[in-house]
């Protein structure tokens, strides 16, 4: 806990975070990559439902990313935004690669404005999170745990 002016304590992780740069960027980022499914969710559910639930499960998690980073400041919020996203923009490349079941229009279209900004949000997620996580301050007690385990902040 940490004083604030008018005498009253609020949560350190309201106000005294160790990434506040990179923690701003991250929940920009996921809230534009969330928002940047919501148009596609139909026409994706009717036309490959599949994919469409995936981007309801993106967008919400995105969306809950940007919300929770927002208040709180734990290392594991950076690890699900690196994962998240990350495998957002694994996605995107595969559909168009590979073609997909019921997608086979995406295949080679790199270009899709709403693609394009969801791909270049998730990226800058990714880096800002990574950013985050590898600029946690050191502790005498993170030589002793795994790596996975240092990363995500937990005990």
């Amino acid at each position: 806990m940490r004083a604030t002016d008018q005498g009253r304590r609020l949560p350190s992780s309201l106000v005294d975070s160790r990434r506040q740069g990179q923690r701003w960027v991250v929940a920009a980022a996921a809230l534009v990559a969330g928002t940047a499914h919501l148009p596609v969710i139909a026409p994706h559910l009717a036309e490959a439902p599949y994919m469409g639930v995936l981007f309801v499960v993106l967008s919400a998690g995105c969306l809950a990313i940007a919300a929770t980073i927002w208040f709180r400041d734990p290392a594991v919020l950076y690890v699900l935004a690196v994962g998240t996203c990350g495998l957002a923009v694994l996605g995107y490349a595969a559909t168009r690669l590979v073609a997909f079941p019921l997608l086979g229009d995406d295949l080679g279209n790199w270009w899709e404005p709403l693609g394009v900004l969801s791909v270049g949000s998730e990226t800058v997620a990714v880096a800002a999170a990574v950013s985050a996580l590898l600029g946690r301050p050191r502790t005498a007690t993170d030589r002793h745990r795994p790596a996975p385990v240092r990363l995500a902040g937990l005990r």
